[in-house]
């Protein structure tokens, strides 16, 4: 976090422990996302999204389909 250190004069070639917790959720989220994002393989990432929106959609109609069968109705 060499720019976090520098706003705030600290020396970043020399480590101090950080309390994250100090940070806006909104600041810590954007680090975070800062530096993961160089990492990310847009490909797997699309396939992932995907296959969980699968998966809600499934859950929700399996979830139906039990309220349904518990109100004594026909899935739907």
């Amino acid at each position: 976090m060499p720019a976090f250190a520098r706003r705030y004069g600290f020396d970043p070639r020399r480590p101090v422990q950080w309390e994250v917790e100090a940070l806006e959720p909104a600041e810590l989220q954007r680090l975070v996302l800062a530096a993961v994002d160089p990492y990310i393989d847009r490909n797997v990432l699309a396939r992932q999204v995907t296959r969980e929106e699968e998966q809600c959609r499934a859950l929700a109609a399996f979830l139906d389909g039990w309220d349904a069968a518990a109100s004594g109705g026909a899935p739907a």
